[in-house]
């Protein structure tokens, strides 16, 4: 069955992975400021976050994760190349992770960014059952607002306590 053109044929969820990149190191290599944006981009996707928990890591980068209702948010930085690996993962109709996408590119000044878009969950609305297949890619996007840089070429500066 080509489940891409069957409308029969429904997701569970919608799972972005993004890639950040020429982001401000000094953003990124900062708990307070990561965690910040990561929770109000939940809030900014229509979500409902119902725990986080993030992590410094020394010398640099930050680790973390927020519960939402509807799934999750994960990021994991590497402030010294300006580059950010996050995970949008939304069930349901009620929250768009594109939007959550959007606001973490401004959040972290990403000079550009990338996303692939996974249909996770797929279930036949004839038979409702589950149809057993991997996840399907929906689509993939890209911005660039800047030239791209020499990887590592950013300077860091300490990470301030909270």
């Amino acid at each position: 069955m080509d489940v891409k053109d069957d409308s029969t044929v429904v997701n569970l969820g919608r799972h972005l992975l993004a890639e950040f990149y020429d982001c401000n190191p000094n953003i990124l290599n900062n708990l307070q400021l990561v965690q910040e944006a990561m929770l109000s981009a939940a809030i900014a996707c229509g979500a409902t976050v119902v725990d986080s928990k993030f992590h410094h890591f020394s010398p640099y980068g930050v680790s973390g994760a927020v519960i939402i209702s509807e799934s999750h948010l994960a990021i994991h930085t590497w402030p010294e190349y300006g580059y950010a690996a996050v995970d949008l993962f939304t069930c349901g109709t009620a929250c768009d992770p594109r939007m959550a996408y959007e606001h973490l590119q401004e959040k972290f000044k990403s000079g550009s960014a990338y996303c692939s878009e996974l249909k996770r969950g797929l279930i036949n609305l004839s038979t409702q059952k589950m149809i057993e297949s991997p996840f399907q890619l929906e689509a993939q996007s890209s911005t660039t607002t800047a030239a791209p840089h020499v990887v590592g070429s950013q300077q860091i500066a300490q990470p301030q306590e909270v």
